[in-house]
């Protein structure tokens, strides 16, 4: 097993994901600062109470998420459930780094291309606010037998929105809470949007103008950007790496 710096990691990530491009609501990078050397790291969705426990647990110098420490209109102060996170990762040296849109937008390990190898779907563009969103050839598929791929590979059956019943030739998608973007992957000329959400505007949308809307789980969709960034990393850099899903039904 090899060893890295922490510093070598920090700065390898922020150039491969370019970082430094994207408008967030949280910090992207090192959020907590941990021993200097890394020789085990540990990927999971979200950097909660529960998969730092796993972490540590699991021997783990490094901490690689999707969610980090910090949310949209969150104050930062360092209270209850939050302190309690920092305290558990700065008592055990752990280093967190969390890439939020970063992860979602990176053509190989991010969130969106790893959902659509999981669907057999492939882009060809990009649609939506920092161009998030991915947009490819559906082939003509049935919104029922996409629907079924979705229960069989991310184990849970989205909810469906049918629209018109239209052979899907365009499908776009973008993971997690993306249900605001189904008016822009209508635009983009989708015949079908898949994300992990849905509110209540995404139902008239569908009905309205007869493009059909997945909401296939926030957790579920997201689950495959970190482990497969941490298994590039773990691979350059000779690390031992475990993926820890710690499972959420949203």
């Amino acid at each position: 097993m090899g060893s890295v710096t922490r510093a070598e990691i920090e700065q390898y990530l922020n150039q491969a994901l370019a970082a430094d491009r994207f408008k967030d609501y949280g910090p992207n990078g090192l959020q907590v600062e941990g021993r200097g050397e890394v020789r085990r790291l540990v990927s999971g969705v979200t950097a909660s109470r529960a998969l730092i426990e796993a972490a540590i647990a699991d021997g783990a110098d490094a901490i690689l998420v999707h969610h980090g420490l910090f949310w949209r209109g969150q104050d930062g102060r360092l209270t209850g459930w939050l302190a309690e996170r920092v305290r558990l990762l700065m008592r055990h040296d752990i280093s967190l780094f969390a890439y939020h849109l970063p992860l979602d937008a990176h053509a190989e390990w991010g969130n969106n291309a790893q959902l659509g190898l999981q669907l057999g779907l492939t882009a060809d563009a990009r649609f939506g606010e920092q161009e998030l969103g991915f947009i490819g050839d559906g082939g003509g598929i049935t919104l029922a037998a996409l629907a079924q791929r979705v229960s069989d590979r991310l184990g849970r059956a989205p909810l469906v929105l049918p629209g018109d019943g239209r052979p899907l030739r365009r499908i776009a998608w973008c993971t997690g809470g993306a249900q605001g973007w189904f008016e822009a992957a209508i635009a983009a000329g989708a015949d079908a949007y898949l994300t992990g959400e849905v509110s209540e505007p995404q139902a008239h949308l569908a009905r309205e103008t007869g493009v059909a809307f997945l909401a296939c789980g926030h957790h579920a969709t997201e689950r495959y950007g970190a482990p497969a960034l941490a298994t590039h990393v773990a691979e350059r850099f000779g690390l031992a790496h475990r993926f820890i899903d710690i499972d959420n039904p949203a």
